[in-house]
Parts: structure tokens; C-alpha cells; sequence
């Protein structure tokens, strides 16, 4: 099932053709807060399932042409993101620590709206399509075998970032700090529904992909990430509890990274999940090479550097049984 909003943020259950409303089925929950209304539907799917597989079956689908489609989370609590977690097809042993960031949960936009970039010069802007894992309830030291079942669901992310336009990314002046350039508003679009983890039998096995103006920039799979969901998971929860409607991005591949300018539409598709775009708006115009990308092969060359560096080993914070 593909959980969402729609038009003004009315929940709804989002289908091939169209969407169906379920704002009658979860009345009872909206406090007029749509990312509250969301966690609700996240805490209480359990209770409402058959109620909704019920609208799902028989309710009026509204069609695709005639709504707007809103961010599933609108909101999120918390958003975490992997940095780094792709080999890029290089195996790494030992493994990395676990490397994450938090990311700005107002920089969340939906389907549809606008990626609008500061001017913060001289930057370049990159698209980083993600996978994006949705905490459906608490998660406290919990453990690698057991922490797939803290997932309520799945969406696609765009982790939007900033960057010195140098290959090595050395600090220039004017450049927003390491981080804070991927925390602007409007550089996280999300959606265009969460789909639930019943439907993905291994989120380490799904194809990513990504369009800049129709053109394939970004196609990799995730099974080449190097520590899993489920590491990731019981790693980050004996750091901090992850709560319902907590976001983690998955990390990307940096193979063909590149350039979003003025006037560029961005689309992500992730296999069972879904497909999710935006245009991109620039006041200062700027330009670069739109095929000055990150080729694979010297990505690979880059990690392979990596071996045997001193950051190799393992996270300090063990997740039990792990």
C-alpha cells in the first residue's frame, strides 16, 4: 500500500491511475497537523489496515491529472542521512565506520514544487537520488536481525547538496560549511507516498534511478551500499531513539553526479517505490556542463584509496547480536 497526502493535505492511499481519499477512515485522528496526522496513520497501521485495503478496493479513485500530490512527510522529526555508504563497486575491507549527517527536515519539499537555490556563490548544485527508509516506531538499541521490522515504509529522496565547483571540494570562500549546503530549503524532495515495508521484500535490492530533463544521469542498485538498512538502523539507535516518522536517507552513488541549473526538470524512480520529480529555479542563472559528471570508473578509483586508511573499522557503537 502507497500512503500519502494530496491537494491540501488530505491523506489518501495512492494507486497507479490516481488517488483514493481515506480522510473518513482516519477522521479520528487528524488534529489538523498533517505531519502528526501522518504519524498517527504510521503508529496506529496496524488497527486501521483492513479498513483501508476495504477503501482501497472499492473507493472512488480520483485521477492522477486531477490532484496535486503532497510530501508524505511533511515534517519529519528527525532527518539522517548516510554519507559516503556506497563502494561504488569497490569492495571495502575492513569496513568504514558508519558515517551519517542530519539534514534540515524544512528543506522537505513534495511532487511537483520547486527546488530553488541560494546564491551562495561559487557553488555547484548536485542531485544525489536516495532511498528513504520511514521509522514506524520506536527504535532504541535494538538489533541488526531485528531492526527491518522498525521500518513502516519506504519513499524516493533527492539529497540536494551544494558544493565548491572543484573536484576535490576544498573549502572556497562564500561556501556554505560542510553539511549546511545540503540543508537549504526545498533541497529534499520526497514522495510521492510512503509505501509500506509489507511490499519491499529487501530494500537492499532495488534499482535507482534518475532523470535530469529526460536524460539518465544516476543508475545504480542498493545492494551496493556498504552497510545495510538494517545496519544503519540498530547502529543509529544506540546513538539516539529513532522515533515514528523519522526519515533516514540510504546514501547514494556518486557515479554521474551532476550538475541541476535554471530551468532543469529532476526526476527519481526507485523500483516498487516510486517516481517523484521537480524543477529547478536559479535567480542568479547559473551554468555548468550538464555532462561534466562523476564518471563510475573514477569514483572507484577514489575508493579504492580508501583501503586501508586509518578511518577503516567498525562503528564504536556495536548494535546487539550484530
Amino acid at each position: 500500500m502507497k500512503i500519502g497526502f494530496y491537494d491540501d493535505f488530505r491523506p489518501c492511499i495512492v494507486k497507479d491511475d490516481g488517488v483514493v481519499d481515506i480522510t473518513e477512515q482516519v477522521k479520528d485522528l487528524d488534529e489538523g497537523v498533517p505531519q502528526l496526522l501522518m504519524q498517527k496513520i504510521i503508529t496506529g497501521f496496524d488497527g486501521l489496515r483492513s479498513s483501508l485495503q476495504k477503501q482501497e478496493a472499492s473507493g472512488t479513485v480520483i485521477p492522477a491529472d486531477k490532484v496535486r500530490m503532497r510530501a508524505p512527510l511533511p515534517r519529519p522529526g528527525k532527518v539522517l542521512c548516510g554519507e559516503g555508504n556506497y563502494m561504488e563497486g569497490v569492495p571495502i575491507d575492513p569496513p568504514r565506520p558508519l558515517r551519517t549527517f542530519f539534514k534540515s527536515p524544512d528543506a522537505v519539499i513534495g511532487p511537483g514544487d520547486t527546488v530553488v537555490f541560494p546564491t551562495f556563490r561559487p557553488v555547484i548544485f548536485n542531485h544525489e537520488a536516495e532511498l528513504g527508509v520511514v521509522i514506524g516506531k520506536e527504535a532504541k538499541q535494538v538489533s541488526e536481525a531485528d531492526a527491518l521490522s522498525y521500518v513502516f515504509g519506504y519513499t524516493t529522496a533527492v539529497d540536494v547538496s551544494a558544493r565548491a565547483p572543484v573536484e576535490d571540494e576544498a573549502e572556497v570562500p562564500g561556501t556554505p560549511p560542510h553539511h549546511y549546503d545540503k540543508s537549504f530549503d526545498t533541497f529534499l524532495p520526497i514522495g510521492p507516498a510512503i509505501t509500506t515495508a509489507d511490499e519491499i521484500s529487501d530494500p537492499n535490492n532495488l534499482n535507482v534511478k534518475y532523470w535530469v530533463n529526460k536524460e539518465l544521469r544516476q543508475d545504480y542498485n542498493t545492494s551496493d551500499m556498504e552497510h545495510s538498512i538494517a545496519y544503519m538502523i540498530a547502529t543509529l539507535s544506540n546513538v539516539m531513539t529513532l522515533m515514528p516518522g523519522d526519515l533516514l536517507l540510504a546514501g547514494t552513488n556518486h557515479g554521474n553526479l551532476g550538475p541541476l541549473q535554471d530551468g532543469d526538470f529532476g526526476e527519481i524512480e526507485i523500483e516498487k517505490v516510486g517516481r517523484n520529480g521537480q524543477p529547478v529555479q536559479d535567480s542568479l542563472k547559473r551554468t555548468w556542463d550538464p555532462h561534466a559528471l562523476r564518471k563510475p570508473s573514477e569514483m572507484a578509483e577514489r575508493r579504492e584509496g580508501l583501503k586501508g586508511t586509518p578511518n577503516a573499522g567498525t562503528w564504536p557503537f556495536q548494535p546487539k547480536g550484530g
